[in-house]
């Protein structure tokens, strides 16, 4: 029957006009590069009719300018906005409440509980039914969405904000200009004195150095000092009174992440090359899930390709807290034991040997002969994704296309197009990537995806399961491993034409007893384990073409 259906996204993904007018490109010091991308979005907010940046092809995603052109949460003027009749949000959210089906991803559903659990009203109109898809990341999300982050970004970004009402609406007031850069500047020793490595890791690694300590405490100082000018010229106008109110916020997330951690919360750091976070996150989002589930009189379906293990359910529910459900799963329509073959090479060393990523350059030569390039080579870190863009293009003849030298869409269309290809990715492309046909005839894992160990936030939850009694290992991080896994696996066979070898280099698949768990899970399949059966599969598939 006739239905109306509504796509909605985060704020970000739509423009500001008010911002559009007021920060974008105003202040100065801009690249010729600048000047080419900030006429772009320019251009191209004179045309557009639903405001969602996706639709400036000529503009990257990426670009710092949609962050002067989109809002967020804390600089939003809400319905005080001069520009609010004329909204794409707001218009967005209107045509989300006339349909009878909305879509949103998991983070917006997440963002319309925390207003109705806070009493603000809603994102998201009332429903009969909330279909969660691609169910496995929706724990993730809650995590993120439940935990509170402080990061240098939204510091910086208030910084420039207050910088901006002050040349908009009070020039006079030179002392503004002045805090808001000593704002800035304060970010960037915070920065200094996390050291200079790229890394993430648990808040009590840091929290006892003074030089930490005296960066801290010089920035919220600054914070305070900001909050009580601010609150002086409030009467200026309505960008000042935003930059006033997010600097209160600031302060109560700096308060929340400098308090002593909560019994079942964990505080944990990321630093990158320029910029850093502060974080706290639950460690079980059992319970408000359970909450969010008895405020509403709904029923909830989940689903994914690889929301079981060997066809149980438990380790997704008990995540999540659902004691009762009707748990359901089918096979797969396609014919694995026709159209594909499981290698699993017989003398690889075990992944700690320090010789490993060299061993499997080596090993994945002779595959990628056989399927003639065709082929994704999947890898659980970037440092052995960076070993093989090295080393591999001195003995692959085959065109090879590396995670990050162009946008993601992009380098799938490249992909697609050489038909001989040889695509090297991380955890970006182990999901939510298609590529039906011949173009993909190979899949190639390096190691079992097992969750980095020094995960500060997987460490803190491992030890909570310890202290109730489970064995985190088998509990936690084997099924969370099989489930990534059946996801990599999944970008090989698409449709009913396709036909493809399964490549996992991984030798404890056979060597450990663990294993048997990972395979029980893969589909049915022949399992080949030299190369003569592997020449012996592309040869039949080459001849049925």
């Amino acid at each position: 029957r006739p239905i109306k259906t509504a796509l909605l996204k985060g704020r970000a993904n739509y423009l500001c006009l008010s911002r559009l007018e007021s920060y974008l490109g105003v202040r100065p010091g801009h690249t010729s590069v600048d000047i080419r991308e900030i006429e772009a979005i320019r251009r191209w907010a004179k045309s557009t009719s639903t405001g969602e940046i996706a639709e400036a092809t000529d503009v990257s995603e990426h670009s710092v300018h949609w962050a002067q052109a989109t809002s967020t949460k804390e600089n939003c003027l809400g319905s005080e906005c001069p520009q609010y009749a004329d909204c794409f949000l707001v218009k967005a959210r209107n045509r989300a409440r006339e349909a009878d089906v909305v879509i949103v991803n998991h983070h917006l559903l997440w963002a319309d509980w925390a207003l109705r659990n806070d009493g603000f009203g809603e994102l998201l109109p009332e429903s009969d039914a909330i279909v969660i898809d691609e169910a496995h990341q929706f724990l993730e999300a809650a995590s993120q969405f439940l935990g509170t982050s402080l990061t240098s970004r939204q510091l910086i970004d208030l910084s420039e904000d207050i910088a901006l009402a002050r040349f908009k609406e009070a020039p006079d007031v030179v002392d503004l200009l002045d805090e808001a850069e000593r704002l800035e500047r304060l970010v960037f020793d915070l920065r200094i004195a996390m050291g200079d490595s790229i890394r993430k890791d648990a808040w009590d690694v840091l929290e006892g150095h003074e030089s930490i300590h005296q960066a801290l405490g010089s920035l919220k100082d600054q914070l305070l000092h900001l909050e009580s000018l601010l609150a002086q010229y409030l009467i200026r106008g309505k960008a000042t009174e935003a930059c006033h109110k997010r600097t209160q916020e600031m302060l109560a997330r700096f308060d929340q992440f400098l308090e002593l951690a909560k019994a079942d919360h964990i505080r944990w750091f990321e630093t990158r090359k320029k910029g850093f976070s502060l974080n706290q996150t639950p460690l079980d989002v059992a319970e408000e899930f359970s909450r969010m589930r008895a405020s509403r009189s709904v029923a909830w379906i989940f689903t994914s390709a690889t929301l079981s293990v060997s066809g149980k359910f438990e380790h997704f529910m008990r995540q999540l807290g659902i004691e009762d459900a009707t748990c359901r799963a089918w096979d797969s329509p396609f014919d694995y034991p026709t159209h594909c073959r499981l290698y699993l090479p017989q003398e690889m060393p075990d992944p700690s040997d320090s010789q490993y990523n060299a061993r499997f350059i080596q090993a994945i030569l002779p595959v990628l002969e056989c399927s003639e390039g065709r082929a994704f080579v999947l890898f659980t870190s970037h440092s052995a994704l960076a070993y093989a863009a090295q080393t591999l293009p001195r003995w692959c003849d085959y065109p090879l296309f590396v995670q990050g030298t162009q946008p993601k869409s992009h380098l799938l269309e490249a992909f697609r197009q050489s038909g001989n290809g040889v695509l090297l990715g991380t955890a970006t492309f182990w999901e939510g990537v298609d590529v039906p046909g011949d173009a993909l005839s190979c899949v190639i894992i390096d190691r079992l995806p097992f969750a980095a160990p020094n995960d500060p936030v997987l460490e803190a939850r491992l030890n909570h399961l310890k202290k109730q009694g489970m064995n985190p290992f088998m509990h936690y991080q084997v099924p969370a491993a099989i489930i990534a896994l059946k996801q990599g696996i999944g970008r090989l066979i698409r449709d009913d034409e396709d036909r493809g070898l399964l490549a996992i280099m991984d030798p404890r698949l056979y060597t450990k007893p663990y294993g048997k768990r990972f395979l029980a899970a893969l589909p049915v399949m022949p399992i080949v384990r030299n190369l003569d059966g592997m020449k012996d599969f592309f040869s039949k598939i080459d001849e049925n073409q």
